[in-house]
């Protein structure tokens, strides 16, 4: 059943000639339908790109706001009776929402504009990522890229892996990070905890930060860190008792970075403030995601993944790892706007720094 005053096609008479080429249809509003179930959307729901998507009710088109990839729309009015339009994902439908079904009134300017005749520009498997691109060059477009996002007051995203920690290069993010050059952090328990496991004892997996060797116990030392982070309450409450002196975590919060931890089937501990609920953890990183306008992706996969579905095809996006697979993966998973850099985060971070 149609909400609100959909239109219904208006089609031409075949004996009445069309007064212009613009052709036979007139535009149509969106079709919407009420959800009947909590959790799922009413069969044929439209299921939307990254790209900026309108949609068209009372006779106006109206942008979809938090536009991500895989999500639906639904159609709400405000105190004033205005309609407005909101991507949602699947979880947060509920019983009476205006859910918008199938395709007419909706419009994706930049699939009209870039795809060609039975062609569409959104789709997966279409990656060109390439090991031989010039490093150097695409560290220094990062930096542009970040600079540009101060100076415009957007903000700069950072999705990082353990292997930051592993390789040694925490301290460079954590600089970045002090240096104001970071405004939202995600990762998981791991980045974390070996972050928090090196400013305690030096290590990160028991492996020596300074000399290279591992240390006898160092096995045991990542948990030794999880545990006494849970026993203080959480990171924040370990910075300000000075548990943790310094590192990753501790510039957050020291500069009051928000960040989210989602956490996995894996993790030890784990630490108290990693978000266990995956719907959760990702409710609260599309809250975060609004405003950011450069995406760092450096040495994780599904943490990448899972950020690149919910970024906007506006957001200027660069994926680091050393596998050129990773870099594949997400874009084949429909972040197309994203830069590959395959390289490793210590080499990037680096440079970026420098670069800065």
């Amino acid at each position: 059943m149609s909400a609100g005053s959909s239109r219904s096609l208006a089609r031409v008479s075949h004996n009445q000639a069309p007064r212009d080429a613009e052709a036979s249809f007139l535009p149509v509003d969106a079709r919407l339908v009420s959800a009947d179930r909590a959790g799922t959307f009413p069969e044929e729901f439209y299921a939307t790109t990254n790209f900026p998507t309108d949609v068209r009710v009372d006779g106006a088109w109206l942008p979809v706001g938090r536009i991500e990839m895989d999500v639906g729309i639904v159609v709400r009015r405000d105190g004033d009776g205005r309609p407005f339009a909101v991507g949602i994902p699947m979880h947060a439908v509920q019983v009476g929402d205006h859910v918008v079904i199938g395709e007419s009134g909706v419009r994706v300017p930049a699939l009209d504009s870039l795809a060609g005749p039975g062609a569409e520009s959104f789709g997966f498997m279409s990656s060109g990522v390439s090991t031989e691109r010039p490093k150097a060059r695409l560290v220094r477009d990062v930096a542009e890229a970040m600079r540009a996002a101060r100076a415009q007051g957007g903000k700069v995203l950072f999705v990082g892996g353990p292997a930051i920690v592993h390789s040694g290069s925490a301290p460079v993010l954590e600089h970045l990070v002090r240096d104001g050059w970071i405004d939202v952090l995600f990762a998981g328990n791991a980045l974390a905890a070996h972050d928090i496991e090196a400013a305690m004892f030096g290590t990160s997996l028991g492996m020596d930060l300074a000399h290279g060797g591992n240390v006898r116990h160092g096995h045991q030392h990542h948990l030794r860190a999880i545990n006494r982070i849970r026993r203080a309450g959480s990171i924040a409450s370990a910075v300000h008792t000075g548990l943790i002196p310094r590192g990753i975590m501790h510039a957050c919060v020291s500069m009051g970075i928000p960040f989210v931890l989602a956490g996995s089937i894996r993790d030890d501990g784990p630490l108290p403030d990693v978000i266990s609920d995956a719907l959760l953890a990702a409710d609260l990183m599309r809250d975060l995601v609004q405003g950011v306008t450069v995406g760092l992706i450096v040495g994780t996969t599904l943490h990448g993944i899972a950020t690149g579905n919910m970024l906007a095809s506006s957001v200027a996006t660069f994926c680091v790892d050393t596998s050129a697979e990773a870099v594949i993966k997400l874009v084949d998973r429909g972040t197309h706007q994203a830069v590959g850099i395959v390289t490793d985060c210590e080499y990037f971070l680096s440079e970026l720094r420098r670069a800065l």
